[in-house]
């Protein structure tokens, strides 16, 4: 696939836009005033892969957390401000690595251009993040609703805000809860300037329907090129947002470290309890870091097949597995013992590399 060529920011020492990695994001649901608790959490998201961060700042005490939690944690942290342009001079000053605005809601011109300021001393980027909920009234009369062209000219009105002050070190996000919306909103802005876009689903929903929703919404722009960094937004825990945004650029090829679980879906012929073991698998190596491919196979069918294009696989049989390496029949195993066998196969990969 061919990106779409954006300039590039950085957000801390992490890069976003032009020829950089595409960035996985998520934010905090703690009140960032519990600085342990927030910190807490921060660290759970930089194990589960974790890129940038994003936290709530609703009033001061926020605001001062900031410069307590960037001292207890490694990746680039957001503060996301609406209203009020003070909370987002005192999150400046505090440490934030990029501050998510919307300029039309912080006030006049004066107020706007204290906000750029901040940041142009301190070489911090601005989002200018758009929801579908948060079109103006006149742009949803003019439209007939949050349609795209309303997204899209609601974000241009804030970009040229932010550009009369020759400000350029910006990031977009057009987000709603439609996917198609979604889809077609960031298709026009990736035509209209060469901003990174920040990608996402908006209020997609809890796990199950969040995932599809997001995985269409983001997979689809990233399939066209469209897109610098993501957030999976899902009524969930932040970690499953990491991970489900993790796995869209691992299906898309985009990602590579980490380990791919690939499995059959059951029919007649499966003889083992192929979905509580593919289950179990992937719970078990979800926080491996080993760049591997497993297959977990029901029969003799497609098995070998799959088995020859993976890593390390097993195919199920009356009660037993045939565990794979490198394609080739490795050791047969009653089923009971399978998945410690091929999470024993898995940590001694390396050094099976002769076999």
């Amino acid at each position: 696939m061919n990106r779409i060529n954006s300039r590039q920011i950085h957000v801390g020492n992490v890069p976003v836009g032009g020829s950089s990695p595409i960035t996985v994001q998520s934010m905090t649901n703690t009140n960032t005033s519990d600085i342990d608790a927030t910190v807490k959490q921060i660290t759970a998201l930089e194990n589960a892969g974790c890129d940038i961060i994003r936290v709530a700042v609703p009033d001061k005490d926020a605001a001062h957390a900031i410069s307590s939690i960037k001292k207890q944690i490694s990746i680039p942290l957001v503060a996301d401000i609406h209203f009020d342009y003070k909370i987002a001079l005192l999150s400046v000053e505090a440490g934030a690595d990029k501050i998510r605005i919307n300029p039309g809601n912080i006030g006049g011109r004066d107020r706007v251009r204290a906000v750029v300021s901040a940041c142009k001393e301190r070489n911090i980027p601005i989002r200018i993040g758009v929801n579908s909920g948060s079109v103006p009234k006149d742009l949803l009369e003019k439209y007939g609703g949050a349609s795209p062209e309303a997204l899209v000219e609601s974000a241009l009105s804030h970009i040229q805000l932010l550009e009369q002050e020759y400000f350029q070190d910006i990031c977009i996000s057009l987000k709603a809860s439609d996917v198609p919306t979604t889809i077609e909103s960031y298709r026009m802005m990736s035509k209209i300037r060469d901003y990174p876009l920040h990608v996402g689903v908006t209020e997609a929903g809890t796990a199950f329907m969040g995932t599809i929703k997001s995985s269409i919404g983001i997979g689809t722009l990233l399939s066209e090129g469209i897109g610098d960094t993501i957030r999976v937004s899902l009524t969930d825990k932040p970690e499953e947002e990491v991970r489900v945004g993790i796995s869209i650029l691992r299906a898309l090829g985009l990602r590579k470290e980490g380990i791919e679980v690939v499995s059959c879906p059951t029919c007649g012929r499966t003889r083992i309890d192929l979905i509580g073991l593919a289950q179990r698998v992937e719970s078990a190596v979800k926080d491996i870091d080993k760049e591997l491919k497993i297959a977990v196979m029901g029969c003799a069918v497609n098995g070998p097949g799959e088995a020859r294009d993976a890593d390390v696989a097993v195919t199920g049989g009356d009660g037993v597995g045939m565990l794979f390496l490198r394609g080739k029949p490795y050791k047969k195993v009653p089923y009971d013992n399978l998945l410690d066998e091929l999470l024993k196969l898995i940590d001694d990969f390396e050094s099976n590399r002769d076999r």
